[in-house]
């Protein structure tokens, strides 16, 4: 007997039958969106961690700085943004004090609909809103103990500053938000690339193994991203963690680093699931569009997936990539790949794409990676990933009718993170 199992599927569904009682489904905690954002917001904004509250840090004449997420990362910013700037203008600071700068990192600049969509129509036309330019003006704040010589934004540098963005489980920085605002977000294409160099093991031709996913402590990344951030010192973070259906569940304020580490511990229980062991086979999925728009996207999933798999057995990712790969240049590194000097090409011109890129390639060389999309199959061959067009052929490839192996499915990939039991 077999049970059909729906995933979510670019805009639609497919059904996969499993045999019945040969499978584990990982979920993580169900969790409702906050109803009434503006009581929730006003109240840790004038109860928040680590902090005074908000009154007590802006006053009047102030000039200050917010600094957005891009359009990439989903906060919704739009919804609460008009509440803090109603704040800083009833303190007596005027929209014409307050400049919002969007945290692009080394990313491409937004459009102007980009910008609008991040903070808003009303906002947008009331504020400057600016894109950080990572080869533009910057300050020199001074160097960490890695090495990493701190550039930022100088509008960052010279005004009171406010943190915005979402907490996320990441692959290199253990979490997103909080420091990220700052480095990559503002901060100079010199100090990115020095600290993002940490991604790499010093030794030998991989991944740090320092580094992973909702791993902070040790993390050389992570922790030289507290020093560079503790060089400039933000006034307040305001960073939410979001529902795997996008819609803000829970809202942490106060100090950007006790506040943030409050809500990377609650984004972990919540979307952490226990395994007893890994699995031979994983099958999974992003959880639909928007979250498997491209590969780049839909590779959070892969790394998720992962973690759950034993070395040598099958992860099957259902994953539509109706924009192929998504970032520009991220098949672009399937030639240093097939000339057999990834390793060197990645370290000599650090982007965050080729990572993604190279730890594709990790995972793909741990387990048998056969990704169900409507990707061009040659296009991930280089990469030691199967793909194919047809839904049949994926689940003949990863042999899901066998019942002699352990299967663990995943229907939100993105947002579900399998953690070992030791």
């Amino acid at each position: 007997m077999t049970t059909n199992i729906d995933f979510k599927y670019g805009s639609g569904k497919v059904a996969i039958p499993l045999p019945d009682g040969n499978f584990t489904e990982l979920m993580p905690k169900k969790v409702s969106p906050i109803q009434d954002l503006e009581q929730e917001l006003n109240q840790v904004l004038d109860g928040p961690i680590g902090t005074k509250p908000f009154n007590e840090i802006f006053c009047q004449g102030d000039k200050v700085v917010i600094i957005a997420s891009d359009v990439t990362r989903v906060v919704r910013l739009n919804l609460f943004l008009p509440h803090i700037v109603d704040r800083l203008n009833r303190l007596g600071i005027p929209d014409e004090n307050i400049i919002v700068i969007i945290a692009l990192g080394t990313h491409r600049h937004q459009t102007d609909e980009e910008r609008k969509q991040i903070v808003g129509e009303e906002m947008y036309n009331r504020l400057e809103v600016i894109d950080h330019d990572c080869d533009g003006a910057v300050t020199y704040m001074g160097k960490t103990k890695f090495g990493t010589e701190v550039e930022i934004n100088r509008l960052v540098a010279e005004r009171k500053t406010i943190l915005t963005g979402s907490i996320v489980h990441h692959l290199m920085a253990g979490f997103g938000g909080g420091r990220k605002s700052i480095v990559p977000g503002v901060a100079s294409r010199k100090t990115v690339r020095q600290n993002h160099n940490h991604a790499l093991d010093p030794e030998n031709e991989r991944s740090n193994p320092l580094i992973g996913v909702g791993v902070t402590a040790g993390n050389p990344i992570n922790e030289d991203m507290v020093e560079c951030t503790r060089l400039v010192n933000p006034d307040f973070l305001i960073n939410a963690v979001m529902d795997p259906d996008g819609n803000i569940a829970k809202i942490f304020c106060g100090h950007w680093l006790s506040a943030w580490e409050q809500g990377c511990k609650w984004a972990d229980e919540t979307f952490g699931v226990t395994l007893a062991e890994d699995a031979d086979l994983v099958i999974t999925s992003c959880g639909g569009f928007p979250k498997d728009i491209s590969l780049y996207q839909g590779t959070k999933t892969m790394f998720n997936a992962n973690l759950a798999v034993k070395p040598g057995g099958t992860i099957l990712m259902l994953a539509e990539c109706r924009e192929g790969a998504g970032a520009d240049s991220f098949f672009g590194w399937s030639k240093p790949l097939i000339a057999g000097n990834l390793d060197s090409a990645l370290r000599s011109n650090f982007t965050i794409a080729g990572y993604i890129f190279y730890a594709a390639v990790e995972v793909a060389k741990r387990a048998k990676v056969i990704l169900y999309s409507s990707i061009d199959p040659e296009s991930v061959k280089p990469m030691g990933i199967t793909a194919t067009n047809s839904l049949t052929e994926a689940m003949e490839l990863a042999e899901i009718s066998r019942h002699d192996q352990k299967t663990v499915i995943i229907p939100y990939g993105g947002n579900t993170i399998p953690k070992l039991v030791e």
